[in-house]
């Protein structure tokens, strides 16, 4: 029988600021495929 696999980030919060390109992107994206529930936030400057 096996056991489910527990993501190292499983049930926390992550914030990312400057999230919608770039670095902050990819590093979003990292954060929920290991488990946390991801926040993105960025401005728009125009």
């Amino acid at each position: 029988m096996e056991m489910p696999v527990e993501k190292p980030l499983d049930r926390k919060t992550a914030l990312v600021t400057g999230g919608s390109r770039g670095i902050g992107r990819a590093i979003a994206a990292g954060l929920a495929r290991a488990g946390a529930f991801t926040y993105i936030n960025y401005v728009h400057n125009e």
